[in-house]
């Protein structure tokens, strides 16, 4: 057994995933949501995609579904380490923080951070094992290469 480590690249996928979501939650909350223009815009009811992009945001925090999707994925890598629901977990867990769901998504940030505690279960098949071995023999051997 070892433990939840992602590697390099998995690592770099995942910073990379963090980045643009807390740069759309930032989006989202100080450009949509609490811009004085777009909510006088949709207050006016004016078609705009961007009102229904703010109703959208302010329903999913009324009944708290970025701190609900983060706690649920956490509790599962918690249970069964994959990288699918830490970066499931971690995308909503940023939505969450930055759009006022911070208590469910902060128990989801310690969820995660417990997660890398957790052992994962390794592959125990055989490799493979084509033909001789490749080692050479050691350079005071007797014996012609």
């Amino acid at each position: 057994m070892r433990l939840f480590q992602p590697t390099p690249r998995q690592t770099n996928v995942l910073v990379a995933l963090a980045c643009a979501a807390l740069g759309y939650a930032l989006y989202l909350r100080f450009l949509v949501i609490e811009a004085p223009s777009v909510e006088a815009a949709c207050a006016a009811g004016l078609p705009r995609a961007i009102c229904g992009l703010r109703n959208l945001s302010i329903e999913m925090h009324r009944h708290e579904l970025f701190g609900a999707v983060a706690l649920i994925a956490a509790s599962v890598h918690l249970y069964r380490p994959k990288l699918v629901f830490f970066t499931i977990a971690a995308i909503a867990a940023i939505f969450g923080l930055m759009l006022y769901n911070s208590g469910s998504s902060a128990l989801a940030v310690a969820l995660l951070v417990m997660g890398f505690a957790r052992p994962v279960p390794l592959d125990m098949s055989k490799p493979a094992r084509a033909g001789r071995p490749r080692t050479t023999a050691p350079a005071s051997s007797k014996r012609p290469r």
